[in-house]
């Protein structure tokens, strides 16, 4: 189906204005005015310290786990925005680089999930801040071993969370890959958990 887009003009928090498509029919109020698309997709937070609506950029951090494919491929394990930390695709590498578990998903998930708990530790954050997770499972069927070992970590945390059965990870070996989003509460200290 076809569908005629309009422009419509969006007010900024600074005043300016932008010129937004919105579908005909639509009306702009339904979608982003606060903030263009421009200033949207740059990494903007307001300021406390600045005059009210003011915008600063956040800092990102790119954390190394030391793995020799960050490089390679071009990815960091967690990168650390403001207060949002995102966790990589992690799997059940020891510290050899060696799978741990092997044939075994619920070791797999419970080894992995101590890999993100430490790349999260390295951010600043922990297990608690996590909100979202992704579980990647190469057999569907092993699907209650890999949520029991989930389970047992954020049994209390309660993050929103996705598990997808796939046909392969990078290696035969590896049957869990499991993803992680954290928000670091506001009330402590960077890096004091």
């Amino acid at each position: 189906m076809l569908r005629c887009w309009q422009m419509s003009m969006v007010a900024a928090k600074n005043g300016s204005v932008s010129q937004v498509a919105v579908p005909e029919g639509e009306s702009s109020e339904s979608r982003l005015q606060s903030i263009p698309y421009e200033a949207a997709s740059k990494n903007l937070q307001e300021d406390s310290n600045a005059p009210e609506g003011e915008m600063k950029a956040m800092q990102r951090t790119n954390i190394s786990s030391g793995t020799p494919w960050e490089p390679v491929v071009g990815y960091s394990r967690p990168v650390k925005i403001g207060q949002h930390v995102h966790v990589a695709g992690t799997t059940a590498s020891g510290p050899d680089g060696a799978i741990v578990g092997r044939g075994d998903a619920y070791a797999q998930a419970i080894q992995t999930l101590k890999n993100i708990a430490a790349a999260l530790e390295k951010a600043g954050a922990s297990l608690k801040d996590v909100v979202r997770t992704r579980m990647y499972v190469t057999n569907i069927s092993d699907w209650e071993k890999v949520g029991r070992a989930h389970g047992e970590v954020f049994r209390d945390i309660r993050p929103a969370t996705s598990m997808i059965g796939i046909t392969a990870l990078v290696s035969p070996d590896m049957l869990v890959e499991i993803e992680a989003d954290a928000v670091v509460s506001s009330g402590q200290p960077e890096g004091k958990k």
